[in-house]
């Protein structure tokens, strides 16, 4: 009761100094590791000034988590605060894949957001799953490269983003560079229709530029250059918005490429970095974040704008495997494992928050999900969250405030894209499942010199101390039953509840 006075009052008083509510800002990078920000890892050997400095400025936390190894399900954790393995889907769309994930009627962090006033709007990289509609007008979702070529351009997308809570939308259905449908969509149409074969032989040849799809592409579509086409994106609503609602708040949510394979950086920073074509990306990046909250500072924007930083899975594994190999930089350091793995390194992302004049640069070692972002900014800006909504949801603004120290959650679910789970309470991490969830380590195969040795070969599952034992090398299932089974249960009732909030 104490606490809640406490964080009540300062509330008010946070009200009575700016009654208007914060913008918030969301920038997801895409498969950027742990270990690629010098603010998390000293060693990285790719300079990330601007993330740096946002990091100094606000709060990183360094106990963050992805809710899944993998980025369909994550983004729709995300914009749900609901963990993605509660719909059975475990599709990672390509092209014309979908239907969208998100049901509709769910309320959505951005229809959450626009209730409460906000304009909200979405740039970049949506991956939720949408529907295409062919010249019948029938839905098409099929994941193929062929699905594409059946595709209606003059029919709208029924269940664009427009329709789960955002007032704009400018990207792409999913990985913009990699997946069959080379094209922008805006808010539920695709303007400039893809018209001829991607042709990649104008592309660099590297191990960090293997990872193009065969598909057709849009003449507006330059590869190249997608991120810097968002980064502008994001900057014109920013201003656009200001000059007509300087009095109303905004979300704006930049779902940026990087640092998705293939790696290939925009001409104007080739060569930037002495760490090859991936280090460029990432240089790019950085300078994607330090020109968005620039702009929110040359508007006047800094004192009443949230921004979050963060990423949707771990680094890719080719990408682990080379940039370890060519420049001495390991991206998912210092963990085990990287995307698709159950281990930490699949997983534990950056998040940082900077809100100047409302939470102070601060680090917080406390176990959180990306889940638990629609949560908190209900409790930002007084939404009622309904017992259908954000199941999976914490509110972590009494971490933002430096109210409370003590936890804000019991424990925290994980999943892999093949719907393996894992649950973490405490220091102790249940696996219900052998073996990586996701990748596959074999002799002979590249994964091959990252094979532990297996210290409980028989077991079904895995039990790790992180405290002691970050690296999680020491399988403990069979010295601890007790605890194995008091994982297990506590996971299968969060199963069969729909829930992990009270």
């Amino acid at each position: 009761m104490k606490l809640i006075l406490s964080l009540t009052a300062l509330l008010i008083g946070l009200a009575t100094a700016d009654p208007r509510p914060p913008n918030i800002v969301l920038i997801l990078a895409d498969d950027l590791g742990y270990g690629d920000l010098h603010s998390y890892n000293p060693d990285s050997k790719i300079p990330t000034p601007h993330l740096d400095q946002l990091a100094a400025q606000g709060i990183r936390f360094t106990d963050a988590h992805s809710p899944s190894t993998v980025c369909t399900p994550t983004r729709y954790s995300i914009l749900t605060g609901r963990m993605a393995f509660r719909t059975g889907n475990r599709s990672i769309f390509t092209g014309a894949g979908g239907p969208n994930m998100i049901e509709q009627g769910r309320l959505t962090l951005p229809q959450m957001l626009r209730n409460q006033g906000y304009t909200t709007a979405l740039i970049g990289k949506w991956h939720v799953g949408l529907t295409f509609l062919d010249s019948a007008g029938k839905p098409i979702h099929d994941d193929s490269p062929d699905a594409i070529k059946r595709i209606d351009y003059s029919r709208p997308i029924p269940d664009a983003p427009i329709h789960r809570g955002f007032d704009h939308f400018f990207g792409t259905a999913c990985c913009p560079t990699t997946d069959w449908l080379y094209a922008f969509i805006q808010n539920d149409r695709i303007p400039n229709p893809p018209t001829r074969p991607l042709d990649k032989s104008n592309f660099p040849k590297n191990p960090y530029t293997q990872d193009f799809r065969p598909g057709l592409i849009a003449p507006d579509f330059d590869i190249q250059e997608i991120d810097m086409i968002f980064l502008n994106k994001s900057l014109k609503f920013l201003e656009t918005h200001h000059t007509q609602n300087p009095g109303k708040p905004f979300f704006l949510f930049h779902s940026a490429q990087a640092v998705h394979l293939p790696s290939i950086p925009g001409k104007d920073f080739q060569g930037k970095t002495n760490a090859g074509p991936h280090g460029d990306f990432i240089a790019q990046f950085d300078h994607i974040v330090g020109t968005i909250v620039k702009k929110i500072d040359d508007l006047g924007l800094t004192q009443n704008t949230l921004i979050l930083l963060t990423s949707d899975n771990g680094p890719e594994v080719p990408t682990v495997i080379q940039m370890r190999k060519d420049h001495q930089h390991d991206g998912a350091k210092p963990w085990r494992g990287m995307k698709r793995d159950q281990w930490e390194g699949g997983h534990r992302v950056p998040l940082i928050a900077r809100w100047p004049g409302t939470i102070a640069p601060n680090l917080v070692h406390q176990t959180i999900s990306l889940t638990d972002l629609m949560a908190t900014a209900a409790a930002i800006t007084g939404a009622d969250l309904p017992r259908n909504a954000a199941e999976d949801s914490f509110n972590l603004l009494p971490l933002l405030l430096g109210e409370s120290d003590k936890p804000i959650r019991p424990f925290t679910l994980h999943q892999t894209w093949t719907l393996d789970l894992a649950i973490r309470r405490g220091h102790w991490k249940y696996l219900d499942h052998p073996g990586s969830g996701g990748n596959r380590y074999l002799p002979n195969s590249p994964l091959a010199p990252y094979i532990l040795p297996e210290t409980a070969p028989d077991a079904p599952s895995q039990l790790y101390n992180l405290q002691k034992d970050p690296g999680e090398t020491q399988n403990l299932y069979h010295q601890h039953p007790e605890i194995v089974i008091q994982l297990k249960t506590l996971l299968d009732q969060t199963k069969s509840s729909g829930r992990s909030t009270p």
